[in-house]
């Protein structure tokens, strides 16, 4: 049974909490290897302990049984179309290299010379045969194996171990319609098993023409002052925020004279989540706003035309300001199309890598339109942007007080209401206006970072 099935009410529940954050942090100052007593009870029953996003040990413990099994995203497929093609990125605060092989495969290793521990490469992307350390001199070839020491008979009398000495590479590496992943543990699930049925709701996002979606341009990267699970979770769950968050930005967008009922965020949306940790948000039909936009451009009323024969109306033209995240940090927005990462850098910040997806039909006029359409609202300087980094900003700064970081906070909306009645979406659906796909999601990081075994863990 997982932590979700598990999580019960404790009367002494903050108590409780404090003390094994109190045990984490004795155990990480003693420098001990072991991960924090279970933290299923800083997480259970709509209630959660806010030393998940402050403490230090808990977070060591993240990169080591969570972001050291889950599978991960690290590249889109359309950023390494050519042999040789490559892009580093980050699984946790590992850095690694994602490149596209001679054989058309993909692969992945740490990127990390193995004389002394220097970054193979430097570079953000490129195109390379050859990776050479410019420490030492050692080479590596685009699939990670050592191939070249400067040297190596007058120095080392013999030769160096290729095989053993070779970059380290991921344990696994899938991808799903361009999205690409990896993990680093050999015994976590299949792709398509950890992913679930999250994928009936990402393809709304990603699949909506034959052609699929492409990355148009480079990443917009920013640090932030936060956890990383707070905007995970928010892009999972949480569509009650824009009802204050973002209502003066829907303003700001409106040409003037705008009707009040048209900035309006609808109460009418589902929720989808599931056991992985995954979950999606979305309005029973398109923002008022952005439905009157959409209706005076035609090439875009042909787009979700078209979408909606690929799809279906539901995924194709009914779900709108759609927010995702894959457990445990990706997240998409379906308009403006929106690609990101919260790569975790210690307990209180992350470093934002965001970019646009397009649709893979579209000529570069338009894909410039979307990527205009992204910058402006979801970018460093987009002004949902703006209402969201300052509030997570904000909370990590309240968590720097002893009391904060003792006072139990809400998630328990929807906990206690009865859920719609055959919405016509798969899996285990609930209002929009709900925390479901939040205590999920928490409920799954109690588990994983726990270190409990896949086979203990639920999937549907």
């Amino acid at each position: 049974m997982g932590a979700y099935a598990r999580c019960k009410r404790r009367s002494d529940a903050v108590h409780l909490c404090q003390s094994v954050v109190d045990l984490a942090v004795i155990d990480h100052a003693q420098g001990m290897n072991n991960a924090p007593p279970s933290l299923e009870a800083l997480v259970a029953d709509g209630r959660i302990s806010p030393a998940i996003y402050t403490d230090e040990a808990i977070y060591q413990a993240e990169l080591k049984n969570l972001f050291g099994r889950a599978w991960l995203f690290i590249a889109h497929e359309s950023q390494i179309s050519q042999p040789g093609d490559f892009v580093t990125s980050f699984m946790g605060e590992d850095p690694i290299v994602v490149t596209r092989q001679a054989d058309g495969s993909i692969g992945a290793f740490l990127n990390q010379c193995r004389h002394r521990g220097m970054k193979l490469c430097r570079l953000d992307s490129g195109s390379a045969r050859r990776f050479t350390c410019s420490y030492h001199g050692w080479v590596y070839d685009t699939a990670g194996k050592l191939v070249g020491v400067p040297r190596e008979a007058a120095v080392y009398g013999e030769s160096v171990d290729r095989g053993e000495w070779s970059a380290v590479p991921v344990a696994q590496l899938d991808s799903y319609k361009g999205l690409v992943f990896a993990t680093w543990d050999a015994e976590a699930p299949a792709l398509g098993i950890y992913l679930g049925a999250v994928r009936w709701y990402l393809d709304a996002i990603i699949d909506r023409v034959p052609e699929g979606s492409v990355v148009f341009g480079g990443a917009h990267r920013w640090t932030i002052e936060t956890n990383w699970k707070l905007p995970a979770e928010q892009f999972a769950s949480d569509f009650y925020h824009a009802h204050t968050a973002h209502r003066s930005a829907m303003a700001a967008l409106a040409p003037p004279g705008t009707p009040s009922e048209l900035l309006a965020f609808p109460d009418e949306g589902f929720q989808f989540s599931s056991a992985q940790g995954h979950g999606t948000g979305f309005a029973a039909t398109e923002l008022p706003l952005i439905e009157a936009a959409r209706r005076a451009d035609p090439a875009e009323v042909a787009r979700f035309a078209a979408a909606s024969e690929r799809l279906g109306d539901r995924r194709g033209e009914s779900m709108g300001a759609q927010h995702m995240t894959v457990f445990p940090n990706l997240s998409l927005l379906k308009d403006p199309r929106a690609l990101r990462i919260w790569h975790p850098r210690g307990p209180n910040s992350i470093e934002v890598w965001s970019w646009t997806l397009v649709d893979g039909d579209l000529d570069d006029e338009r894909r410039r339109h979307e990527a205009r359409k992204t910058m402006t609202s979801f970018s460093p300087a987009g002004i949902f942007e703006a209402d969201d980094g300052e509030n997570w900003v904000e909370i990590q700064g309240v968590l720097r007080g002893a009391k904060a970081r003792e006072t139990e906070l809400h998630v328990g909306m929807g906990l206690e209401r009865d859920r719609p009645a055959n919405p016509g979406f798969p899996g285990d659906i609930d209002a929009a206006h709900s925390e479901e796909a939040a205590r999920r999601f928490y409920a799954r990081w109690a588990e994983m970072v726990d270190g409990v075994a896949w086979g203990e863990m639920e999937f549907s």
